[in-house]
Formats: structure tokens, sequence, C-alpha cells
């Protein structure tokens, strides 16, 4: 007898999902040299607005002066140096007029203080939202500090030169430094993703809180190398301007902001470029 049987069909393969991941298809693949191409576009657009630039850069000089002094007049010296690495985990959020300035310079739209300030308020809860996240980094960073002091120098008050001396040549300095340096770093990274391109995104796309957040994510671990060689970067040039005595600041913050707005272009596509 013939079999007259149709033959079982042959197992289908499922189509490859496009974007499994959040925003997977929206993300470019970059290398490691185009973060010293954003730094040259930051210095371009720095150049392009100086008054704005530099202007806006000052106030984070006053800001550092402000912090310093009143944690000595508090006697809380031993804070300061905390306070000041603290301050690279939270100033992504105070760089978004930075960013509005190299989009305004991009679209040719008019550029003055007055405008800026749609930077802040033109999506403000989402913004808000983004600078607390940051905060509660920087708020835990602190706390870790205070407690890794408290138990390396027990009831003592120490002074600046005091604690440079135990700091660095001492056992318990090096513990202290070996120690905060570990966690700092955690806590760094888990900033830094977050932050790497959401508040960008916010002004760029009008995206969401969570949704930024998301997108930064994915953007720094699918480019790793190339997203760390920038954090490298931008923890390298901002100590250059914190160790200037703040006045550095005015330079510095400016390039990396205008900087991170060219990194935000390169890594992710408008959604209207993103394959289907």
């Amino acid at each position: 007898m013939t079999d007259t049987s149709e033959p079982a069909a042959a197992p289908q393969t499922p189509p490859r999902q496009q974007g499994a991941l959040p925003f997977q298809d929206r993300i470019n693949e970059i290398t490691t040299l185009e973060p010293w191409l954003w730094l040259g576009a930051g210095w371009r657009d720095m150049r392009a607005a100086p008054a704005l630039s530099v202007g806006y850069g000052l106030l984070f000089v006053a800001t550092g002066y402000a912090v310093t002094v009143g944690l000595y007049q508090l006697d809380h010296a031993y804070m300061i140096w905390p306070m000041t690495a603290g301050f690279l985990l939270i100033a992504p959020v105070f760089c978004v007029a930075f960013y509005e300035i190299s989009r305004r310079l991009e679209t040719g739209e008019p550029l003055g203080f007055t405008a800026l300030a749609s930077a802040w308020c033109g999506d403000a809860r989402c913004v808000l939202g983004a600078g607390l996240a940051l905060v509660f980094f920087m708020i835990l960073w602190i706390r870790v500090a205070a407690l890794i002091y408290a138990i390396n120098f027990p009831y003592t008050g120490l002074s600046i030169q005091e604690m440079t001396v135990k700091t660095f040549f001492t056992p318990e300095g090096i513990t202290v430094l070996a120690v905060g340096s570990t966690i700092g770093a955690v806590l760094a990274f888990a900033a830094f993703l977050c932050s790497a391109l959401s508040l960008q995104a916010m002004i760029g796309q009008n995206m969401g809180f969570l949704g930024g957040v998301m997108l930064s994510a994915m953007a720094v671990m699918r480019n790793f190398r190339p997203m760390m060689l920038w954090a490298a970067i931008i923890v390298v040039v901002t100590a250059a301007g914190l160790a200037a005595a703040f006045v550095g600041l005015a330079i510095t913050m400016p390039l990396i902001g205008h900087a991170s707005w060219h990194a935000y272009k390169s890594l992710v596509r408008e959604p209207a470029a993103a394959p289907a």
C-alpha cells in the first residue's frame, strides 16, 4: 500500500524579535574613539555660548565654596572630602542647563538665561525625579562615609591637616581609603547607569523618568567599554576642576555637560529612525 498521508511539517524557528529588551533597537554601538569626539563637540558648544556656559558654571564654583565654608564652620571638616566626592553623583542633574544650550545650538533656537529655565520647567516632574534619585545615592554615600570614619577614628574630631595625615599615613587611614573607594565605586556605577543619558532623553525626547533610566542603563551595558572610558573621563576632568580650588569647575562642568549631550545624540536614535 502507498502511504498517502501528508509529510509532517518541519518545525519552524520562531521569528527573531527586534528589541527584545527595552530600547534595545534604539541604541547605537560605538567604539572607544567616540568619547574623545564628544569632548571636542562639547568644547565647540562651550565656545559658541561662552557667557551662558561659563556663567552657569560659576554657580558650581560658588556652591563649592559655600558648602566647604559651611562644613568648616559647623566643625564637620571631615565631611568635606566625602561631600566633594558625592558631588560627582549628583552633578548630572545640574548639567540640565548645558544639555539645553547644546540642544538649542543644534536646532538654532534662541539662547538666553531665561530660555534655559525651560529645561527645568519643561518636564519638571521627571527632572525632579531624577534629581531625587541621585540625591539618594549621595545621601547613602555620605552616611557610609561617616560610618567608616566613625569606626576607624572613634571619639576623634580631626582638623583638615590631622585628617590628611591619618588618612594617608596610618593603617586606619588606608582602611578608610580602601573600603570607602570600593563602596563609592559601586554607588558611582549605579548612579552612572541611571544618569548617563536619562536626563538628556527627558529633554530631547520628552521621555519619562523610568523610560529615561532604562534607556540610560541599556546604552551603558550595550557599550560597556566606551561608556566606562567616558565615566573615567568625567571623573578625571571634574576632579581637575575640583582640585583647582573649585575655580576650574567653571570650565570643566560646561565641557562635560555639553559633551554629555553629544554622547546622548551619538548613542540614541530617534524613535522614527529605529528599525521596525
